[in-house]
């Protein structure tokens, strides 16, 4: 299985995989804020900030996927925004837990990106949080939005892993092996 990982990582069929998957969920929050009416909280524009990571970390790699160092950047990326995504899930699932007991919570009004890349002023219509934190608008199946994001990001996360893990593995040029 390793070895298939690190022959699919050299591929751009499979980076392109990745950047459709992050688009689509992209899109999918665009859909709930502007489409469902669900303002944002700054713990969602973390999230969708982690999302839009992992995207520019498949696009890296679309670049030059048999390059060992464009592929290691992606995949360090790659890993880095699906553990940041997961911590910011996480805290929102923690604020919802919180209201739910019958506690109070007030968020920030405005994000905290780094002075470099400020998404917030780039992009406000993605990445300007609007609502506040741990409402649960929407659920699915018996989870919140963040719930699901935390499972995504877990499954992000553990591919990620999974294909750093084979970049380790030595591919058998014999056509033969089995």
């Amino acid at each position: 299985m390793l070895e298939w990982l690190k022959k699919s990582s050299k591929q751009r069929w499979s980076w392109l995989v990745l950047f459709l998957t992050t688009f689509l969920l992209e899109l999918a929050a665009l859909y709930f804020q502007y489409g469902l009416d669900l303002e944002p909280c700054i713990q969602c524009v973390y999230i969708r900030a982690a999302v839009a990571g992992i995207m520019l970390a498949a696009l890296l790699a679309l670049i030059a996927p048999a390059s060992s160092l464009v592929r290691w950047l992606a995949l360090l990326g790659w890993l880095a925004s699906s553990v940041y995504g997961f911590i910011a899930a996480q805290r929102l699932v923690d604020i919802e837990q919180l209201i739910a007991d019958g506690g109070f919570y007030s968020c920030q009004l405005f994000a905290e990106f780094p002075s470099w890349l400020p998404l917030d002023q780039w992009l406000p219509a993605v990445f300007d949080p609007t609502g506040p934190c741990g409402e649960i608008d929407w659920s699915f199946a018996g989870a919140s939005m963040a719930a699901w994001m935390q499972w995504i990001f877990i499954a992000y996360g553990l591919v990620a892993i999974l294909v750093l893990l084979s970049q380790w593995v030595r591919i058998n040029p014999n056509p033969y092996h089995g």
